[in-house]
């Protein structure tokens, strides 16, 4: 596995987890994920789920709290979950704010300074990541999926969106979908993006989904009881451009429950 450092191994439903780091060239410096490797994947090549994470969380968080892998080994599917930011770049104030810099990336690539030196991690996501994994791991490249949570949700949308080819299928989990709507994504927006709010737009899901680009059913679930729902992840927002294209969107609301990974994954398999 060439520039591929693993970290710690597990069996797992039969398959196995790891954790690696390797240098990336997107973010300029070392980068961290995780994969769960079906108990199929021994035998042959297997479609690739990726599961993009949250403000604050890591490579870690999914693997460990999501319960997905039984899931994965029953379907033959391989998890890969990358880290949500670049880490220990040198960037002055990378770690002073717990919504923006380290493990709040936001799956844009930055384009102000000092940021856009290694905050890249669309392009991390879309381009260097897939290529590490289908030269490294049994997957077959061409059947591949995207998902994730929160912050998390709002880069499957994106990345989804931006590449209607490149993705089988997306799906999120409480996302943001209105970043140019809400305190997170202003204030991510302004300071990866810069103060032009058009060059926002490449990276906001409701305002994607106007371009009439994408055709594939979209899948959202969201908590009634997600504490950031009426002020951060507006899928009403979104729920109202799909209709305006007729975009297919099957937005799930789930009775009671909040923006937490201890219930929702168990209960959206």
């Amino acid at each position: 596995m060439t520039n591929l450092k693993l970290i710690s191994e597990s069996q797992s439903f039969g398959g196995k987890v790891g954790f690696y780091s390797h240098p990336s060239s997107a973010c300029n410096g070392e980068m961290r994920f995780a994969v769960y490797q079906p108990p199929q994947a021994s035998q042959q090549p297997v479609p690739i789920l990726y599961f993009l994470a949250g403000l604050t969380c890591t490579e870690e968080n999914f693997i460990v709290k999501a319960g997905a892998q039984r899931y994965a080994a029953e379907y033959g599917l391989m998890l890969v979950a990358p880290d949500t930011s670049p880490r220990n770049s040198g960037i002055p104030g990378e770690d002073e704010d717990w919504d923006f810099g380290t493990g709040a990336g936001f799956y844009v690539d930055a384009t102000t300074e000092p940021w856009r030196s290694h905050y890249q991690m669309y392009s991390y996501v879309v381009q260097e990541l897939p290529a590490i994994i289908t030269a490294n791991f049994p997957a077959i490249a061409e059947k591949q999926g995207i998902f994730g949570h929160s912050m998390g949700g709002h880069g499957a949308l994106v990345c989804a969106l931006r590449n209607p080819k490149l993705y089988q299928s997306v799906s999120a989990f409480a996302p943001i979908t209105a970043p140019m709507r809400c305190p997170w994504g202003q204030k991510a927006f302004s300071r990866y993006l810069g103060t032009n709010q058009q060059d926002w737009r490449n990276y906001d899901a409701s305002e994607l989904i106007k371009l009439g680009r994408y055709h594939s059913p979209i899948l959202i679930d969201q908590g009634t009881a997600d504490k950031f729902l009426a002020e951060q992840l507006l899928p009403q927002v979104f729920e109202q451009s799909c209709q305006a294209v007729n975009q297919p969107l099957n937005l799930r609301y789930q009775e009671g429950y909040d923006h937490s990974y201890y219930v929702r994954f168990v209960h959206s398999k």
